[in-house]
């Protein structure tokens, strides 16, 4: 056998595996989408859910998951950034920073179930937070910062050190250069990073399964004010998000239509996921162009 034809034969393994796990993930997303869309309407997306009637949705359960996914991502995006910045921008090769990527690379492998199991010993039982929005939010944080640390480092890596040079050349200092240069032009990768991350805390549910709850209460959003319980916006209520509601009613549910609700809430998981997924790129295109448009 010529090397031309071990080449085509390679390249036809290759496209095959491809084409095979394309084809494998196309059929779940069509399942999940054409059991569910069809029990998707505004009252569904909207009304509370029913632990023993029909016609129940999803609406609490659904704010709670983007109240969630907001709080984690303004606790954990600065510090990864921060984080960031600092191993690729101002670290130095010694044993300090290898046991700081050592520490990114376990948490970052550490079941999500751990990571629960961790936040309900410390923020609910040693810190009294109780299941709470603040517990499931900090659980997730510490769940989604390992991996968000490496995602941004890895955008800032790519830009090329002429740029760096070019801003010394100007008489920048390094911060200047960072936060005037380098930023700007990692834009794009940052929010590619920022948002398929953001997906992933939204269909988190083992680690908040512990710190969050089970359970939604009743919401007020007539109330908006944070210190009272009945307010969507307080941190120290429970909060069962999408994620761990369709876990719920698959394992406990006894309602008359829990096929439909749970069908109808994964495709609406699923669509928001996707979401995530397809507007990463375009919005970090629009940021670049508008922060590099001087």
């Amino acid at each position: 056998m010529n090397a031309k034809t071990a080449d085509k034969i390679a390249t036809g393994v290759i496209y095959a595996i491809s084409g095979i796990v394309a084809l494998i993930l196309f059929a779940m997303l069509a399942f999940i989408l054409v059991q569910g869309v069809p029990h998707l309407s505004w009252h569904f997306l909207t009304s509370p859910a029913r632990a023993f009637e029909a016609g129940g949705g999803i609406g609490i359960q659904l704010f709670n998951s983007f109240y969630l996914l907001i709080l984690a991502m303004l606790i954990s995006f600065p510090i990864a950034l921060g984080a960031a910045i600092y191993l690729n921008e101002y670290a130095q090769k010694n044993h300090f920073t290898a046991i700081i990527r050592t520490a990114i690379e376990i948490l970052s492998s550490l079941p999500s179930v751990v990571v629960g199991l961790f936040g309900f010993l410390l923020f609910v039982v040693q810190f009294k937070l109780g299941f709470s929005i603040l517990s499931g939010a900090i659980a997730l944080t510490l769940f989604n910062l390992p991996l968000l640390t490496r995602s941004i480092e890895t955008s800032l890596a790519q830009i090329p050190d002429l740029q760096r040079e070019a801003g010394a050349a100007l008489g920048l200092s390094r911060w200047e250069t960072v936060l005037h240069v380098i930023l700007p032009a990692a834009v794009p990768s940052i929010v590619t990073g920022v948002v398929l991350s953001a997906g992933r805390v939204f269909g988190e549910a083992a680690a908040l399964i512990y710190t969050a709850g089970q359970s939604a209460p009743a919401l007020n959003f007539a109330d908006w004010n944070p210190f009272n319980i009945s307010s969507p916006l307080n941190p120290m209520r429970p909060a069962e998000t999408l994620a761990v509601h369709i876990w719920k009613i698959n394992s406990e549910g006894i309602m008359p239509d829990v096929s439909a609700v749970s069908a109808g809430a994964s495709a609406v998981l699923i669509i928001v996921v996707l979401l995530f997924n397809f507007s990463a790129r375009k919005l970090g295109m629009k940021l670049y162009k508008k922060l590099t448009s001087a």
